[in-house]
């Protein structure tokens, strides 16, 4: 020990901090000794529909229902069942289930059968247009032109509602309302989550619970002693007034002070008694 501490001034002397260094114990790689455990968050894709705010998945319609083409003509109820089932969606293309999936979301916003271009048609579009493309993902995560194409819909989407609701914010709910859409502008600010920082928070929660728990835990020991101490305190303040004027001196503890006291103490008892 005592060639260490010679080694240790030797170099201190010499100014060579790096070796003294190798010397001196460290405080890293110590396992604390505070239960507390930080899991890093999991971060939430661009496209997810927890992250785009769409409420609700693609509504597909049935497979026996008729494509687009079919949907307003006269000429369907002529035709025979047999053949009508021939020209169903689910005979057909996906395209098909996708084109009637869309008219029928856009359906619920249209003003008039003839409505393709106004500003709730084509969000009502887009958004039937991701609920789609959502779909696809989750069968084909490593799409990546798929995956950028619906992180464009998901962004044109966003800034078409920041525009409707800076216009005309009455038509901006009620077509969240239709569409079941949640609309999530972007932060102000962007502010990394970092492993220090939610340390010192969780440390600082931890720490507040355990002063909250011991101040409780002698909160209630000194709820088990208050009897005890006013009959006590009763006790010395009686016997202080009758020395008081038994001395002849001033008298400090008055009548109405004792009487507060035996009022307090009634009221535990009242109180105790009541809880049995």
């Amino acid at each position: 020990m005592l060639t260490t501490m010679n080694t240790i001034c030797k170099l201190v002397c010499q100014r060579n901090k790096f070796m003294v260094q190798s010397f001196l114990p460290t405080s890293r790689n110590f396992k604390s000794d505070l239960k507390i455990k930080w899991v890093r968050p999991q971060k939430i894709s661009c496209i997810d529909p927890r992250k785009s705010g769409d409420r609700e998945p693609a509504m597909y319609p049935s497979e026996k229902e008729l494509p687009v083409e079919f949907k307003n003509s006269d000429a369907v109820s002529k035709v025979e069942q047999p053949i009508l089932d021939m020209f169903t969606i689910g005979k057909g293309r996906r395209r098909l289930t996708k084109m009637l999936t869309l008219e029928n979301l856009k359906d619920r916003v249209r003003r008039h059968k003839y409505d393709l271009r106004t500003r709730e048609t084509e969000i009502a579009d887009m958004t039937g247009r991701i609920r789609y493309l959502q779909d696809i993902m989750k069968n084909n995560p490593q799409n990546g032109k798929c995956r950028a194409y619906l992180k464009e819909l998901i962004d044109r989407r966003k800034k078409f509602l920041k525009y409707l609701r800076r216009w005309d914010y009455k038509k901006f709910e009620w077509l969240l309302e239709k569409l079941n859409i949640e609309y999530k502008p972007p932060p102000t600010h962007f502010h990394w989550i970092t492993r220090k920082e939610s340390l010192q928070k969780l440390t600082n929660k931890y720490c507040d619970e355990l002063k909250a728990q011991r101040l409780k835990a002698y909160e209630n020991i000194l709820k088990a002693q208050q009897e005890d101490f006013l009959r006590k305190k009763l006790s010395i303040m009686e016997q202080i007034l009758k020395d008081q004027k038994e001395c002849e001196v001033a008298v400090t503890i008055k009548p109405a002070d004792i009487k507060q006291v035996e009022t307090q103490l009634k009221n535990l008892l009242e109180k105790k008694a009541a809880t049995l």
